[in-house]
């Protein structure tokens, strides 16, 4: 007896049907990957090609402070996702003989007289690369090494924190935050922060944080006024180093700096303390620093940075700590040398 075949009508209308759903799936797919997070922007390109040397602290001419920020209305603590412990670049370039220009007195003297433009001062660090090892506690003891590039081209930057626990050549975790903006008379304007976080056999996860004049757009998606002179979570650190260089702010023990930090997930009216000054023991010799601590604590899994900022170093960072909790923190220590480029 003979099977009954089934009518041709039936079966072209069954192909349709998957042919739809498989360009349906597709539409999707393509639909998730254009609302989904921009694609991190290049790195700009720059050639470090001498080894800073320890030099006098710059003599810096106090400067005008900017108009204050206006708070943001809404803005609350910001909650960002904890990060697993740093470490410095897999190989570090061969050092050069000759030693980087630091910014002389008459220099930044010349930069706090001259009259506001558009156009970034002589008081901006050359573009800098920094190599630190790393050491701390996530679930246990870890190692690592970790790696900050400052970069500067006109009036654009870049700042790039990048961070690894175990081996460099394979780490267990590592996070890269990058940041990018301009160079303003009132110091760093970032707009765009990007933060990316691999787990060794895991999936990327990351967040992107745009800054758009007098707004902001999180992580979440979420838009919010944001206050003027808003720092994110890697500009921040060179922004005290303008700060300072400029004598916008003086170092003294007790000293209070604020400015906005907006983090992935939401904004802080943020405060870092001077501690007081402290001595380093580094690759490079003993090094003196100015200690810089929030005045807020650690809660809801926000990361706190403390920061050591060396006025011989061109007030860069030779040392940071950053703590998720009291038993979640990494330390990052200057490993070598840091690196510049040559005048633009």
């Amino acid at each position: 007896m003979k099977t009954p075949r089934p009518p041709w009508l039936l079966v072209l209308c069954v192909l349709a049907l998957h042919l739809w759903l498989g360009q349906e799936v597709q539409r999707i797919h393509e639909g998730w990957q254009r609302d989904g997070p921009p694609p991190m922007p290049p790195r700009m390109q720059v050639e470090f090609v001498r080894e800073m040397v320890l030099q006098p602290p710059p003599a810096v001419a106090r400067m005008a402070a900017p108009p204050p920020a206006i708070p943001a209305r809404g803005a609350a603590a910001a909650a960002s996702e904890p990060l697993p412990m740093p470490e410095p670049p897999a190989s570090t370039p061969e050092p050069v003989a000759e030693a980087p220009p630091v910014a002389a007195p008459e220099v930044v003297a010349a930069a706090a007289s001259a009259p506001v433009t558009d156009e970034p001062g002589p008081e901006w660090p050359l573009s800098t690369r920094l190599s630190y090892v790393l050491t701390g506690n996530y679930r246990g003891s870890v190692h690592g090494q970790a790696q900050v590039e400052w970069l500067r081209q006109g009036r654009d930057y870049q700042v790039h924190l990048d961070v690894g626990v175990g081996p460099s050549f394979a780490p267990l975790i590592s996070r890269r935050m990058s940041s990018q903006g301009k160079l303003t008379p009132e110091g760093i304007a970032p707009q765009r922060y990007d933060e990316e976080t691999r787990v060794i056999l895991g999936d990327a996860r990351r967040a992107t944080v745009l800054l758009q004049g007098t707004e902001v757009q999180l992580a979440n998606g979420a838009r919010q006024p944001v206050a003027r002179g808003a720092q994110d979570s890697a500009s921040q650190f060179v922004q005290l180093t303008w700060l300072f260089l400029t004598g916008r702010e003086p170092l003294e023990a007790g000293r209070v700096i604020n400015f906005p930090l907006v983090l992935p997930y939401r904004q802080y009216a943020w405060q870092y303390q001077v501690v007081g000054e402290e001595l380093l023991d580094t690759p490079m010799g003993p090094v003196a620093s100015w200690h810089l601590k929030p005045t807020r604590g650690v809660a809801g899994g926000d990361l706190l940075a403390e920061v050591w900022l060396a006025p011989s170093l061109q007030f860069l960072p030779v040392r940071l700590v950053i703590r998720q909790d009291a038993d979640t923190y990494i330390d990052l220590m200057l490993k070598s040398a840091p690196l510049q480029a040559a005048p633009e």
